[in-house]
């Protein structure tokens, strides 16, 4: 197995991915290769500052990389030999299992859409974002930012999409799909999620379990929760505010401690023809770890197979 991680996304500059491989190449077999994407002069000098063992990687030269500021769409065309699209470029040969970053998260989805596709019968691809629940489980939520705008045909897809990769990666043997809303009874609501019930009611493409209400989120309720991107990420940047505004008062609780992102990593794209895993830009080595190892699960799982198959079913 092959990983290319983006060197050069990270809010912190190279030091992180770097400190991030030498601590994941630790956990993972020697079968899974890291391959270092970016300055190849700052990696190498970073891998010998930290007493690694180069060999263990390979590293692949990028110059002229994508910042935050650039736009996501132009950039992927006028920075060809940047690390994000060298990444692209190399699991679209099939020279990558998996490719992950933390840098521009558009350029990102871009490049999933544009230079990967979306799997046939895929309307949109999704993100995802992890829900702690209070007994200990956890569920997602999708789609969290990707699709601000959906038609209730994307928002069936999320469902089923949410749910493989639920069963797949996370072992949830039969995922309870729940429809966010502002009732729980199907008449509530409006129109996007009115016609997405329509949709969801009665199929047995996934286990749906009806509309979930905002205060169901942690409940046991759903383990996958369905929404638009807009909502979606208003939850969630409204969770993570909330997590370390109590942080910041001193609040020391072990099942707010579950909400930092932190400990999660990242999410793939759902949908696209390729593994591609997307993280925070002012993660920490740990949290870049935490989303090659989860990167590891997701390819090995053989979700993006699972997805085909599913999707080549008739409607």
């Amino acid at each position: 197995m092959r990983i290319g991680l983006d060197i050069m996304g990270s809010d912190h500059g190279p030091s992180v991915p770097v400190r991030a491989s030498i601590l994941a190449a630790k956990e993972l077999p020697e079968a899974v290769r890291i391959v270092l994407i970016g300055n190849e002069e700052a990696i190498r000098g970073r891998l010998h500052a930290e007493g690694a063992d180069a060999s263990r990687f390979d590293i692949v030269a990028s110059r002229d990389d994508i910042t935050m500021g650039d736009h996501a769409s132009k950039a992927l065309v006028a920075k060809p030999e940047s690390s994000i699209s060298i990444g692209f470029q190399l699991l679209k040969a099939g020279k990558l299992d998996a490719f992950a970053s933390t840098g521009n998260t558009g350029a990102m989805l871009v490049g999933s859409v544009m230079v990967l596709k979306p799997m046939p019968g895929v309307m949109r691809p999704c993100i995802t974002s992890i829900l702690p629940k209070a007994d200990g489980r956890f569920g997602l939520m999708v789609d969290v930012g990707s699709n601000a705008d959906c038609k209730p045909e994307m928002l069936f897809q999320f469902g089923l999409l949410g749910s493989l990769y639920a069963k797949h990666v996370y072992r949830i043997p039969t995922p309870k799909v729940g429809l966010l809303s502002i009732g729980e009874e199907e008449k509530k609501g409006n129109a996007l999620t009115l016609a997405a019930h329509a949709l969801m009611k009665g199929t047995d493409r996934f286990n749906f379990i009806g509309n979930v209400e905002g205060r169901d989120l942690f409940m046991d309720k759903a383990d996958v929760v369905v929404c638009d991107g807009f909502t979606g990420n208003v939850v969630l940047k409204a969770l993570e505010a909330f997590h370390d505004l109590v942080k910041q008062r001193g609040g020391n609780d072990p099942f707010l401690e579950r909400f930092d992102y932190q400990n999660y990593g990242g999410t793939p794209v759902l949908g696209v023809e390729g593994t591609v895993m997307i993280g925070h830009g002012i993660s920490n080595e740990n949290t870049v770890k935490n989303m090659l190892l989860l990167t590891r699960k997701v390819v090995e799982s053989q979700l993006h197979r699972r997805i085909q198959e599913a999707f080549e079913q008739p409607a």
